[in-house]
């Protein structure tokens, strides 16, 4: 027995098996182009997983203002058609079986909660950084998300009079400035393996990425204090990226003459299996609580 994840994203939509304690026959689909091949696309792969397990319930993870209280998924995302409709009964009465569901940020911070950098503290913020910039409040182990659902929005913070923190601590916007003034096409990575190697441009670029990343992270420590953050997305899995940040964030520090804060930084655990595994979580939990 265990519980099928879905992980909604922007191109695509993995899945997994949860049972005996770890995630199987994980994989993905293409993104349907609607909501009725979306339904399609999920109920086939849960019928595939129905022929060789038996599943107790179905936890999703995806964009937006989820919103479990009402059944309905709020606000905007990269995949529209999953907004603003009664998405969780639906689910409920296509699967035959509980479905719960969550803010894909939210669950990653959840799994590492549960199992990963997170398992032995009680507060944390989990900051992601990718083509925006999102992530989670963790207060006594509990997601704290808000009058408004906007808990852990990091990315709506203004750094200046005219740009977010999504507008300049972006890794994927980083990127895509230095293609557009360059006319390359270069790839995530490749940005800051050009700055470490002295390219000018990709060391003026990345170093106002690490600042502006390091900014987001640095006013989120002195509102709330909570000793550990998080950093998700791809950067994360890059020492290099993970290290300057980190710098930048001491010297921030130092020019505002704080401290006395007592904090650490760590990557996720987790990486492309954290929105699983949070949902997995999630229901888990759901089920308990009730």
């Amino acid at each position: 027995m265990g519980i099928l994840a879905f992980d909604i994203g922007g191109s695509a939509v993995k899945y997994g098996f949860w049972e005996k304690e770890r995630l199987l026959g994980q994989c993905a689909v293409p993104l349907p182009k609607d909501w009725k091949n979306m339904k399609k696309a999920l109920k086939d792969v849960y019928e595939e997983f129905r022929e060789s397990y038996d599943i107790t319930g179905v936890a999703l993870s995806a964009p937006g203002l989820v919103n479990e209280a009402i059944g309905q998924i709020q606000g905007v995302s990269a995949v529209p058609y999953i907004h603003h409709f009664p998405i969780q009964q639906e689910l409920s009465e296509l699967f035959g079986v509980s479905v719960t569901m969550e803010n894909d940020a939210n669950c990653a911070a959840l799994a590492e909660v549960w199992q990963g950098a997170a398992k032995e503290s009680e507060n944390c913020l989990f900051f992601v950084i990718g083509t925006g910039v999102g992530g989670s409040v963790i207060i006594n182990r509990k997601l704290f998300k808000g009058s408004n659902l906007f808990g852990g929005e990091f990315g709506y913070m203004f750094l200046n009079d005219s740009a977010s923190l999504s507008d300049l601590g972006s890794s994927v916007k980083a990127v895509k400035k230095y293609n557009r003034l360059t006319n390359k096409a270069i790839q995530g990575k490749e940005l800051f393996e050009l700055a470490e190697a002295g390219d000018p441009l990709a060391e003026e670029i990345a170093g106002q990425f690490y600042r502006a990343a390091a900014t987001g992270i640095y006013n989120l420590l002195v509102c709330f204090d909570p000793g550990l953050v998080i950093l998700g997305g791809g950067v994360s899995a890059n020492p290099v990226v993970v290290t300057r940040i980190k710098q930048q964030l001491s010297r921030i520090l130092l020019e505002r003459s704080v401290t006395d804060m007592n904090y650490s930084i760590e990557a996720c655990v987790f990486g492309n299996d954290a929105n699983l595994i949070g949902a997995v979580y999630h229901h888990i939990t759901s089920k308990e609580d009730r």
